[in-house]
């Protein structure tokens, strides 16, 4: 099935408000070309530029060129995304850069209002004496560094855009327990035995034994990230959700878990396989047909374009 911006090489649910694609070819392209306020939340996490081994997108270009590039991805976003739309945006960087997540979150903003801050915790220490545990504990898995002047990097960042900054959130649907009971009663305007989680989010990955079978992708993000944008944004007002750089498709089993339309890109087959064998062992896939290549012409051509860490 060839687009605009590539060639659907998995579709499930056909025509229907779940209808799931997954599309070789250029995101940024994808989403700017499409119709305009198709999409309800986007959830993304593009290449950081530092030099990953992704299979066919080089990850180290000049940093002026790069956020460049990454600049465009914030006026697609835009074109794509309904007016009371979200879009999450995962970003990191290495102990050395700790500017870079805020330059690309600069360099995407134009035209968006930064609604919320969310900090994405992957591993942590707690002390038994800050906490009332029976011992120190350590949760969630990092990269150690050997450094004398850098410390370990244990979280990433989520930044909410939308247009106005005024778009209401369902804050319970990922919300927490009160610690105690009395607490709820000092919130009167608490129904539920629940509150707002916060912007700290602790979502560790999943332990795997075979990275080359359960994850050939350098940079991924666990389906929990994107299920839990998708529920704070309000299942009630999200019908498609959307990954211009999917990769081995954590955004799009998270919507296909949930009931939603998805549509995500990503410039490499491999990847794309890999997420749909995912989403097929969650319900059967409709086959597209066959399919022609895309003209070099009439998609985008491979060498600057990005996979992603999904």
């Amino acid at each position: 099935m060839p687009t605009a911006a590539g060639r659907c090489l998995y579709r499930s649910n056909p025509g229907t408000p779940r209808e799931i694609r997954l599309i070789e070819g250029d995101g940024i392209r994808g989403l700017a070309e499409g119709p305009a306020g198709r999409i309800d939340v986007v959830v993304t996490s593009p290449p950081y530029n530092l030099g990953q081994p992704y299979r066919l997108y080089r990850d180290r270009r000049p940093r002026d060129d790069y956020l460049r590039w990454i600049g465009t991805l914030g006026p697609a976003v835009r074109h794509a995304l309904r007016p009371d739309g979200s879009f999450f945006l995962n970003l990191g960087g290495p102990p050395t850069d700790p500017w870079l997540p805020f330059d690309v979150a600069r360099a995407v903003s134009d035209g968006w209002v930064l609604q919320n801050v969310i900090h994405w915790i992957k591993s942590i220490a707690l002390d038994r004496s800050a906490t009332g545990l029976d011992r120190d504990l350590a949760l969630g898995h990092y990269r150690p560094i050997g450094s004398a002047r850098y410390l370990h990097g244990t979280q990433e960042y989520l930044f909410q855009f939308t247009r106005t900054g005024k778009v209401p959130l369902d804050r319970l649907a990922i919300g927490v327990p009160y610690a105690h009971p009395s607490n709820r009663r000092r919130w009167k305007r608490s129904p539920v035995d629940r509150r707002c989680r916060g912007n700290s989010w602790f979502l560790p990955y999943p332990t795997i034994q075979r990275r080359a079978t359960e994850r050939p992708h350098p940079a991924t993000f666990p389906e929990t990230l994107p299920e839990w944008c998708y529920r704070l944004h309000g299942l009630a007002r999200v019908r498609t959700a959307a990954d211009p750089f999917v990769g081995l498709g954590a955004s799009a089993v998270a919507a296909a878990r949930l009931g939603l339309g998805f549509q995500g890109w990503d410039i490499d087959p491999e990847y794309l396989a890999f997420a749909a064998r995912r989403l097929g062992r969650l319900r059967p896939a409709t086959a597209p047909g066959p399919t022609a290549p895309v003209p070099r012409g009439a998609g985008a051509a491979r060498p600057a374009r990005a996979a992603s860490r999904s």
